[in-house]
């Protein structure tokens, strides 16, 4: 017994031994994080660097982290707004610690890349915006603009249409021109961009992989635009990607997407479409037999469900004091449009060697690009709301390849209606709309700090932009659209475009911080010189080569030159001055009209540095800002590159002089103004930055106004006193007066809950206040292309209007509120209705655009949400008005579906109905553009491995009045446009 009492007692101290050095290898760390006023930050949080030890703080700084190794530890403290701080500690049974964080507010202290240099964001005296990457909207994106859409108060991104790759149009406080470009000026990596279209290149920025980017700076009034002065009038957005880090990285990303429509477009079923042909041409056979006995619903012919795929690795680090980075993406998206595919590879490589000490920093950006596209035949889209139900895809023909056509002689092999609607499963089937780009875009800037003047830099960077773009767009032959008698047509057009554009600049910088005074000066001064180069030709005839066009060559340059300065001034690092001045010169205009000057200065008053404000708690940043400048324009829509030189253009071949039995080509001459010169924006701009509660709450508000005068505008001209009815002149004045306001806010941050909400919203309200060089308040320029009408357009220029405004017919209603059909309003009161009665209504850009997005964080789990709001904009429903019982049947002998529109107007008769203000619809929407839920999976390798899966969907949902198909359009005019699909999408993305 006593022998068994001794072994328990030996086994018990054993078991006590074991335990006390079991617990002896972890230890509790308990502190205080304060801030750096030493007052206390509750729910900062601690972690154990290399483990997912950690903790938050309570509401007076205080912590205890348990479990936490013995030895060696590296602790960190984070919040919201301040710099990480780390602190090495030799961890007991009990240690003790104490942090004091200094704010570093991203928000605040951030650098923001401006032009010709960089800025803290707390120290920017114009109004500019930044989106980094870790800001992106998530999901499958092929662009940038699918990426920062929403994100940034006063820049309106519209997706010209629903295909991948597909450019988009972007707005930066409304536009600003009328026939000149109303794009922003473009820079990527200190490279200006020319964001002019290019044959068979989907989109200008589809060469820029999105996973490339670091961030995006929106430069958007003239005091922070101005230094870019000649192409900057419609603001700026500077693209920076990615660099080098100080340990290796690799990062492998895999997206995977479906996509389908979320719905079509209401048009007659085969059986609604017979019997609403029988009921309005009941009794007349020879039109009622041309109905078939199928129910084909061609939208589901034309469409599909399409796959997408997206990868991308990059390799980063820095290898003997050499910073690198290299990346490969490659993106394959199908179409929901059958046929339709693009296609895109990229490779990016970006060194920053350091030499002499670091006097010398050199940065080297190669981005290239490959890129295919097969464009489908987007005709089709209308087709197939147009075409017969009643009628099956094939027929049996054996002259048109067995696709169903329209003959004259109502023979399957008969003689085709030209004008018919074309078989939009032919039309997909048949034709070959394909193109390969390639660019590059490179650069390399280097920047010396002399030796023997450490305060002055000397900057040099040089630049190019190359592109070529080969493409052709072929018919078969024995095909309606493209047919020619005899030889049975179809088409083989082919075409070829390269772009080369080079870029010099050369600036010297001089920064002092002169402490007996509080001052600091910051001067920069420099030379610019741009060539843009560009040819291009194209060739076309029919497939059997009998009817061979003549080669359409082109070659055209200009060349931009500029002289700028700018100075920054900061005093007791409260008051903050900023003067530009940029002389811009352009080959475009004459050379006494050549060059322009473009001034702007901006204040800024650090009102929370005032003593008053300094030690508040509660207010963390809040700044007043005043800017006004003035910036120029001569990017033209129309691409003349000479529009002040006199010109000839020589006929082609159905064009030519006969003398005798010979034929002589003929040279026309071209309008011009000799005289024309620099479109101008004038903006003042007003601003407060704010920031409470450490910057747990900050944001911005903004007031602007802006007029352009010397519009560059295409104006009717006195018969006899030129060349061509029309002429590209300097006339008119137009203004947008608008206002901005963010908010971004840390709604919780726990240690295992983190909620983030941002917030924006934009006014803006643009008018024309000039137009003609009599001052005639009633003349108009029509524009605004439309399908239906013989005017051919439904948009108006007009002094007091807002631009691109639709003209339109004046509506009578009966007594239920249907439209009355051709019966509208005698507005000018002389018993006719003609054009003259027509008069401006609604516009088609918002008032009011709203974002919002979201990010949460729970343990290993995120999940984020972004949508826009848009108020004020209206749609002309081209697809609508062209839809009647009329429209159902043609004297050239087919038939045409229509939409449910045509039911409920059921107007029987053309003349101007298609003008009518019926069709001007409310277009206002709120767009779901995505949501997406990510799962962290534990570190591996030694918590190298990091592993992050995602799933989400984009195009979510929207909320809309708008009778159409999609309420946003860009430019308002709706017609058959290609669909934007809903996409679900699953990820995968690795760090190392």
């Amino acid at each position: 017994m006593e022998k068994i009492y001794s072994l328990r007692n030996w086994c018990l101290l054993f078991l006590l031994f074991l335990s006390n050095w079991v617990f002896a290898q972890n230890g509790v760390v308990t502190g205080q994080v304060n801030d750096e006023k030493n007052l206390p930050l509750p729910s900062a949080i601690i972690t154990v660097k290399g483990t997912t030890i950690k903790t938050a703080t309570d509401v007076n700084g205080y912590f205890k982290l348990s479990g936490v190794p013995t030895g060696s530890q590296t602790l960190v403290a984070s919040f919201i707004g301040y710099n990480n701080l780390e602190k090495q500690v030799t961890v007991n049974t009990s240690t003790n610690l104490s942090f004091q964080l200094q704010p570093s507010s991203q928000i605040l202290n951030d650098v923001a890349v401006i032009g010709y240099g960089t800025i803290r964001k707390s120290d920017a005296t114009g109004s500019l915006s930044v989106v980094t990457a870790k800001d992106f909207n998530k999901g499958a994106v092929n662009s940038i603009q699918d990426a920062i859409v929403g994100k940034l108060p006063g820049v309106v991104i519209t997706s010209n249409s629903g295909a991948p790759g597909n450019t988009s149009t972007i707005r930066i406080r409304g536009g600003a021109s009328l026939n000149a470009s109303n794009d922003p000026l473009i820079v990527i990596d200190n490279v200006p961009i020319d964001n002019t279209p290019m044959g068979g290149s989907a989109n200008i920025l589809a060469s820029i992989n999105p996973n490339d980017v670091e961030n995006i700076t929106v430069l958007k009034d003239a005091s922070a635009t101005a230094i870019y002065g000649a192409r900057a009038s419609n603001g700026v957005l500077l693209i920076t990607t990615k660099r080098g880090t100080k340990q290796f990285q690799v990062n492998y990303g895999l997206t995977t997407s479906l996509s389908v429509l979320p719905k079509y477009v209401d048009n007659y079923t085969g059986d609604e479409f017979r019997a609403v042909v029988n009921k309005v041409y009941g009794g007349q056979t020879a039109i009622t037999s041309l109905l078939g006995s199928a129910n084909t619903n061609w939208q589901d012919e034309i469409y599909q469900k399409a796959f997408a795929q997206d990868h991308n690795l990059s390799v980063s680090g820095t290898a003997k004091n050499l910073p690198y980075r290299l990346s490969l993406g490659y993106n394959n998206s199908d179409g929901v449009l059958k046929t339709y595919n693009f296609s895109r590879t990229t490779l990016a490589l970006g060194l920053d060697p350091s030499l002499f000490q670091n006097h010398l920093n050199i940065h080297l950006n190669l981005k290239g690009l490959y890129n295919t596209n097969n464009f489908a035949e987007q005709a089709a889209v209308g087709n197939a709301v147009n075409y017969d139900p009643s009628q099956p895809v094939f027929n049996g023909n054996t002259r048109w390849r067995g696709y169903t056509t329209w003959t004259s002689d109502r023979t399957p092999n008969g003689p085709p209606v030209t004008l018919a609607t074309a078989n939009p499963v032919a039309m997909l089937d048949l034709t070959d709309n394909t193109s390969v780009v390639k660019r590059s875009i490179g650069n390399a800037q280097f920047d010396y700090k002399l030796h023997f003047f450490p305060d002055l830099h000397a900057n040099l960077n040089l630049g190019y932009d190359y592109e070529k773009s080969v493409g052709h767009n072929n018919v078969q032959d024995n095909t309606q659209w493209v047919y020619t008698p005899v030889v049975a047509g179809g088409r083989l057009s082919n075409y070829n475009e390269s772009r080369k554009n080079q870029l010099v600049d050369f600036y010297l910088n001089y920064n002092k911080d002169v402490k007996s005074i509080e001052s600091v000066f910051n001067v920069t001064g420099g030379y610019s010189w741009s060539h843009f180069y560009r040819e291009g030709g194209g060739t076309s005839s029919d497939v059997a080569m009998t009817s061979i066009q003549p080669p359409n060559e082109y070659i055209t340059e200009y060349y931009l030159l500029s002289l700028f300065g700018r100075l920054n001034y900061t005093f007791k690092n409260k008051y903050l001055l900023t003067f530009t001045l940029r002389d811009d010169a352009t080959s475009r205009f004459a050379p006494d009209k050549r060059w322009g000057l473009f001034p702007a200065g901006a204040l800024t008053w650090k009102i929370k540095e005032e003593s008053f404000l300094k030690n508040s708690n509660t207010l963390s940043d809040l700044k007043l800002r005043l800017g006004y400048g003035v910036t120029g324009q001569q990017d033209l829509n129309n691409g003349n590159n000479y529009p002040y030189l006199a010109k000839y253009t020589i006929s082609d071949q159905t064009s030519r002089y006969q003398f005798g039995n010979t034929f002589y080509n003929t040279l026309r001459p071209d309008g011009y103004d000799a005289n024309i010169k620099w479109e101008s924006t004038t903006t003042s701009n007003i601003g407060l930055d704010y920031g409470f509660l450490n910057n747990r709450l900050t944001g911005s508000l903004d007031v602007y106004y802006r007029k352009t005068k010397d519009l560059l505008s295409i104006v009717n001209v006195p018969v006899g006193t030129n060349f061509t009815a029309t002429v590209l002149t300097n006339i008119g004045s137009m203004e947008n007066r608008g206002a901005e306001f963010s908010l971004n806010a840390v709604v919780i941050q726990k240690e295992n809950f983190n909620w983030q909400l941002g917030y924006n919203i934009s006014y803006n309200k643009n008018k024309i206040t000039r137009l003609a060089l009599n001052d005639d308040p009633n003349y108009i320029i029509q524009l605004g292309g439309i399908s239906g009408t013989t005017s051919g357009t439904i948009q108006a220029q007009k002094v007091g209007s807002p631009i691109n405004s639709f003209f339109v017919y004046q509506q009578i209603y009966d007594a239920n509120g249907k439209p009355v059909e051709d019966s509208y309003v005698d507005r000018n009161g002389d018993n006719i209705i003609n054009s003259a009665d027509q008069y401006i209504y609604k516009k088609p850009d918002p008032t009011v655009q709203m974002g919002i997005n979201s990010k949460l964080t729970y343990k290993k789990w995120d999940f984020s949400f972004s949508g826009r709001l848009s108020l004020g904009n209206y749609n002309y429903n081209n697809v609508a008005a062209g839809s009647t019982y009329r429209g159902l049947y043609s004297s050239l002998g087919y038939l045409s579906n229509q939409t449910k529109a045509a039911e409920d107007t059921q107007f029987t008769t053309a003349q101007q109905t298609v003008l009518s203000d019926y069709y001007i619809q409310k277009a206002s929407f709120f767009r779901m553009d995505n949501i997406t839920l990510g799962y962290s999976l534990p570190t591996y390798v030694k918590n190298k491995l990091k592993i992050r899966l995602n799933a989400g969907v984009q195009n979510v949902f929207v909320v809309t009045q708008y009778k159409g198909l999609d309420p946003e359009i860009s430019g308002g005019l709706d017609n058959n446009f290609f669909p934007r699909a809903r996409i679900y999408q699953l990820g995968l993305n690795c760090n190392f």
